[in-house]
């Protein structure tokens, strides 16, 4: 089963690092955090990829094409102009890059790639947030309903402390750092998605997914959510990255599966 990446956007909110690259190149321990996101699909066995580019896609091409090399243990014989690799450390990923726009929606990015992904079901996320969700659990759930769409449904972290006040006195009665949220579901990405997906994209390169074809697809009951209540984080701001990769640094990732 392949799995599809959107990696195409401006991410502005994350201009500190995107003004010279794609948001998912940005690197979270020397790595780009598309690479992390790779490998926890990786990790269940999904090995098929195919990314969505747009905003220098270039980079990213050039990323995957010296892959091999920068992660292999290398002999170059300069005399003869020979370059051996002693020690293959690369995953067995197969990756295809396709251009899919500078300006075009996420629904139209998929839409572009239809003539690669129509003939079978796929897995569809973001490049730019990760989680120790079960794939295969997320796999499972979707094929036991038999619909269009599953949608992992996450709870994401408040971004200020909480205090409950009581109302006489204004004394503290409880304080809470980082509040889990206010018990709302929210799109996280991690789909699993039918090839009939594919005609309820309707807009052209002006689709965005998370709209149009998501909401018709909810109002013919072909959306179900797989709900995550283990750790999910997207990469927003620089602060965001800032905390993952003190995360990384620390050892205590709770992305990392493999």
């Amino acid at each position: 089963m392949k799995v599809v990446l959107f990696a195409g956007g401006y991410g502005t909110r994350l201009s500190e690092e995107t003004a010279m690259i794609p948001k998912p190149m940005v690197q979270i321990g020397e790595k780009p955090i598309l690479w992390h996101i790779m490998k926890n699909y990786s990790h269940y066995g999904f090995n098929d990829f195919v990314i969505l580019s747009g905003y220098k896609s270039y980079i990213l091409k050039e990323y995957f094409a010296n892959y091999f090399l920068h992660q292999s243990d290398v002999v170059f014989d300069l005399k003869n102009n020979n370059i051996q690799i002693i020690d293959n450390k690369t995953e067995p990923w197969k990756i295809t890059i396709l251009d899919t726009g500078l300006d075009t929606m996420t629904g139209g990015r998929l839409k572009r790639a239809e003539k690669y992904l129509a003939e079978a079901p796929f897995m569809l996320t973001y490049g730019d947030g990760v989680s120790n969700i079960n794939i295969n659990k997320l796999l499972q759930f979707h094929r036991s309903h038999g619909k269009a769409v599953t949608m992992t449904a996450v709870q994401p972290e408040g971004r200020f402390g909480a205090i409950d006040i009581e109302k006489e006195s204004n004394k503290v009665n409880l304080f809470i750092e980082k509040p889990h949220g206010d018990g709302a579901w929210i799109n996280g990405g991690f789909f699993v998605c039918e090839p009939k997906i594919f005609d309820y994209i309707k807009e052209g390169d002006k689709t965005v997914w998370e709209r149009a074809p998501l909401e018709q697809l909810t109002l013919d009951q072909e959306l179900y959510a797989y709900k995550h209540t283990g750790f999910w984080k997207p990469m927003d701001t620089l602060r965001d990255k800032i905390q993952l990769e003190d995360l990384w640094i620390n050892k205590s990732a709770p992305w990392k599966t493999w």
